[in-house]
Order: C-alpha cells, then structure tokens, then sequence
C-alpha cells in the first residue's frame, strides 16, 4: 500500500517515465507523419494547451487589470505605427 501511495504522490514523475519508457520501446508512434502528428499536435495544440492553462491560473485582478490596459497599449501602438509613413 505504501507503494500506491508514493506512486499518486509522484503521478507526474512516473507519467514521464511511462512517457520515455513507451517513446523507447515504439519510436515510430511520434515520428513525423505517424499517428500521433508531432508536425501538427506539437505545434498547435501543445502550445495553445500551455497557453490555455496559464491563461486559467491567473488571478482575476490580475486579468482585470490587463483588460483595462489593453485599449492603451494598442492606442499607443497604432500611433507609433504611423510614424514610420
């Protein structure tokens, strides 16, 4: 039983073992144009899944008050954007 216990402690270290262990024994699963699409899974919905969790940890008042500076900051840069004509 302790064994169980030390396992769900530690799920995400033996995720990533399970992770290497299975890359090891099937390599052709995650190869380029195989059945699990790294060109496509790790270029899109990897990082937009990164994206969407940070995006969920963050406070409200912190997300409030990015949403009040963002019309500033794309004021601002629409200005400086016409400088350059």
């Amino acid at each position: 039983m302790r064994l169980l216990e030390r396992m769900r402690k530690e799920w995400f270290m033996v995720g990533i073992v399970v992770a290497i262990v299975g890359a090891k024994l099937e390599p052709s699963f995650g190869v380029n144009g195989g059945p699990l699409k790294p060109e496509i899974t790790v270029s899109y919905i990897a990082v937009a899944t990164i994206f969407f969790n940070s995006g969920l940890s963050l406070k409200t008042e912190f997300a409030d008050r990015r949403l009040h500076a963002s019309p500033c900051v794309f004021c601002s840069d629409f200005n400086q954007g016409s400088w350059w004509k």
